[in-house]
């Protein structure tokens, strides 16, 4: 039985815009889509009042991903679209939901969102607890793979699509990672922008001026190790365009930057199994908050 790929589903713009991207990316990937709602039940004396009655239990189960679910087969004819409805609490149930997933997609409202239970601690809970890779889609995006336009509103038969952006740190690059961002590329046939952020040796952060010269040289240095850490998925995948970024700086801000001109943002979680949860990166953290496009978050070891 093939893996689905799932999308978090609770009627808001956010969770809409997550289950459109979800669906385009189910026919790059030759794979069903499957919307989970979830119910997280109120203490008795709440579900008695009028707003939190079975009426509104029933639009919440029923109506919304049914809707949904409608919408998404006009709209992605080739797809097959199913639903599923949990009980429990949301973030518990979408991380359960994720395990056998392909991929979990997530909506959310970046900096400062509020409402929805999509809309921040839920998504962040669910993407430091799950090990399969999590997507998060803001509302109003679109897929982010259509031809840019010219002037006038054409489309441009010139300028490229917007690339992949793969965050890596050449330290410790994962297989899992490269081989995510490498074929989200090859699906979309636009090239993979790698970005690896580099700082100078400890001894620098003293005080200590970075004269000119070291600088280039440290900057090469950097720059040979990151494309002979690409050199074998280059070959692996000898189609897809790769553009390297070696840059000394935060990475936060280079891959936010990159992200302006991207279709997609990949992203590393290390997997860390201890008795007080998961954790999210600074890095990946900021990326949530402030990249305008879709972020991948890709667990590892």
């Amino acid at each position: 039985m093939p893996r689905t790929i799932t999308v978090g589903l609770d009627g808001s713009p956010e969770s809409r815009a997550a289950a459109e991207w979800a669906a385009h990316e189910a026919g790059l990937r030759g794979l069903p889509v499957k919307l989970v709602q979830v119910w997280e039940p109120v203490p008795e004396p709440m579900a008695q009042t009028p707003l939190l009655g079975a009426g509104i239990q029933r639009h919440w189960t029923e109506r919304v991903p049914r809707e949904a679910a409608e919408g998404l087969r006009l709209r992605h004819p080739g797809v097959e679209v199913t639903t599923e409805h949990l009980t429990g609490r949301p973030a518990e149930a979408l991380a359960r939901a994720a395990q056998d997933a392909e991929l979990l997609v997530l909506g959310s409202r970046g900096l400062g969102g509020l409402g929805g239970f999509l809309a921040g601690s839920v998504a962040l809970a669910v993407v430091a607890s799950t090990e399969r890779p999590v997507v998060l889609v803001r509302p109003g995006e679109q897929t982010g793979d259509e031809p840019r336009t010219g002037q006038g509103g054409a489309e441009s038969t010139t300028a490229p699509s917007r690339p992949v952006v793969l965050g890596l740190d050449v330290g410790t690059p994962d297989e899992a990672l490269l081989g995510f961002a490498f074929e989200a590329a090859m699906r979309r046939n636009v090239p993979l922008r790698v970005v690896h952020a580099w700082n100078p040796p400890p001894y620098y952060a003293y005080g200590m001026a970075l004269e000119p010269a070291v600088e280039r040289e440290l900057a090469k240095d950097d720059a040979a190790v990151l494309t002979e850490e690409l050199r074998p998925w280059r070959e692996k995948f000898p189609h897809v365009e790769v553009l390297e970024q070696s840059h000394w700086g935060s990475p936060s801000r280079l891959l936010i930057d990159a992200s302006r001109e991207a279709s997609l943002v990949v992203v590393g979680r290390r997997v860390r199994r201890s008795a007080v949860g998961g954790h999210i990166g600074t890095v990946t953290h900021a990326l949530l908050h402030h990249a305008p496009v879709p972020v991948a978050v890709v667990a590892h070891d």
